[in-house]
């Protein structure tokens, strides 16, 4: 979202030399998120470069329609929101099935508790920390809270899956999800906006 499109193979190729551990996509219909963004040829064709493993992130509805469309293009973990998904058991079974990593997404104002019957059977579960649709919002602070809840039914039910959060991280905000609990942070537009996008990559990861 926040690569420059015109160039996407030059900012493809700063990531392969940087220390970011994957190459996070956000896919946008228009339907489920105010916006549009891009499709599986443009997934393909980051894939075609990435050295890095792909983690696609679905924001649209009915994901599960899909599934072997995002593994054929190249993803190595798929992420679908807990709101698309009215069978989200299936979905994420789909995801299994096709030998990708598959994550539930949650929006700001959805509950982790929900996620106390299927935390068992994901990889990931990705916590946005700004409304989805468009980069460069806002932190929302309550994620912190989300967070350290998320985390509590992690080690409870002895789940074998990562924590991701996506929108707003900087090197304030990083540290402190880091220390709630957090394992994964996306960051766009502060890496990218920079003058120095590797250096702050190798900040975020390494403090």
């Amino acid at each position: 979202m926040s690569a420059d499109f015109a160039n996407l193979r030059k900012d493809i190729e700063m990531l392969n030399d940087s220390d970011a551990d994957w190459i996070h996509l956000d896919i946008m219909d228009g339907v489920f998120v105010p916006n549009i963004s891009f499709g599986f040829p443009v997934i393909e064709a980051v894939a075609k470069y990435a050295q890095k493993p792909l983690d696609v992130h679905l924001m649209i509805v009915e994901p599960q329609k899909f599934v072997k469309e995002v593994k054929a293009a190249g993803a190595y973990m798929m992420s679908v929101h807990y709101e698309a998904c009215t069978h989200l058991h299936r979905t994420v079974q789909q995801i299994k099935a096709e030998g990708m990593k598959a994550g539930v997404t949650l929006n700001p104002h959805t509950p982790v508790s929900l996620l106390e019957d299927i935390i068992n059977d994901v990889d990931m579960v990705l916590l946005m920390s700004v409304n989805p649709g468009f980069a460069g919002q806002k932190f929302i602070e309550n994620t912190y809270k989300k967070v350290l809840r998320l985390k509590e039914i992690v080690l409870r039910r002895k789940a074998d899956c990562l924590i991701e959060v996506d929108g707003g991280v900087n090197y304030d905000t990083a540290k402190k999800l880091f220390d709630c609990g957090a394992d994964v942070l996306v960051s766009g537009n502060f890496i990218f906006n920079s003058n120095d996008p590797k250096e702050v990559i190798s900040r975020l990861k390494n403090g």
